[in-house]
């Protein structure tokens, strides 16, 4: 069955980023000149995904502005002959058919998911973390569409990290097929590194079956009271399979205040109106 549908959990409170987050949205903060979000549900759309669901929090008005029309902004881009801009507005509000939901109580990621279920119905669907940014020349979620397709089972989107960032991550434990794939055996969250079975890190990106809505429901609240999406994909992977895929591409947490700057370096240099300038820039700041 073809994947359709997506789902881009965007509730979470931004704590990491304080104080800029106290009034504006995580995922509304800019990496280079368009905000975080905008990079995921592009990926979606070039993915091949026809319908977007976004969860979010409370005062998190602005993601639904960003994705809807702007008469008046329009206008004026009009009436002033800002083509160029006007192009780039339109497109936003024309990206993908996007819809909105509200997570009414912060429980946790697997809740999240959780409240996409009438929404996606019976049928596998995809998972997009607006915290992580993949540039790469194939859209990372498209490499995961594929193997899903391959496979016909749930797909984690998987990389190596450096060992001294393993307690960071889901960790798979599994066995290599191929030269970009493993077979899910257990997954272990944010294991030390004397204990974890590998460093391959599940990092944002999913192609699940709608059967991992029942294992949701089963699980139990966690830490802070929150429903852990990992404990769900265990039981998953336990009842139909599962693979890790080792998507090709440079992945950016931009959750994290170094990787939101590193992201933003590297979008500012695609830039070719300012990418002579930038260079120059960064190549005297290393001189200091």
């Amino acid at each position: 069955m073809k994947v359709r549908k997506a789902v881009i959990p965007a509730a979470g409170l931004g704590t990491r980023f304080l104080p800029a987050t106290k009034a504006i949205p995580k995922e509304m903060l800019p990496i280079y000149d368009r905000p975080t979000i905008e990079y995921i549900v592009e990926e979606a759309v070039k993915s091949g995904i026809e319908q977007i669901l976004i969860i979010l929090g409370r005062n998190k008005n602005s993601i639904e502005d960003h994705f809807d029309k702007s008469y008046e902004l329009e206008k004026i881009l009009e009436e002033k002959e800002k083509i160029e801009l006007l192009e780039k507005v339109n497109k936003v509000s024309s990206m993908a058919e996007i819809h909105f939901m509200r997570q009414k109580e912060a429980l946790g990621l697997g809740h999240a998911i959780l409240c996409a279920k009438n929404y996606i119905g019976d049928e596998p669907f995809a998972i997009l973390l607006g915290d992580d940014i993949v540039d790469s020349r194939k859209p990372c979620l498209l490499q995961l569409i594929e193997s899903f397709n391959k496979h016909h089972k749930s797909i984690l989107g998987v990389q190596k990290v450096d060992d001294k960032d393993v307690n960071k991550y889901g960790i798979l434990d599994g066995n290599q097929i191929d030269e970009n794939t493993w077979k899910v055996n257990s997954l272990i969250e944010k294991p030390e590194i004397n204990v974890a079975p590998s460093n391959i890190a599940i990092l944002g990106r999913y192609i699940l079956t709608p059967k991992i809505f029942d294992f949701i429901e089963e699980t139990k609240p966690g830490k802070g009271g929150e429903i852990q999406l990992t404990d769900a994909l265990l039981k998953l992977a336990h009842s139909e399979g599962m693979f890790g895929y080792v998507f090709e591409g440079n992945r950016y947490d931009a959750g994290d205040k170094l990787g939101f700057v590193k992201a933003t370096i590297n979008y500012g240099l695609k830039d070719s109106k300012i990418k002579e300038d930038l260079l120059k820039y960064l190549k005297n700041i290393v001189k200091l």
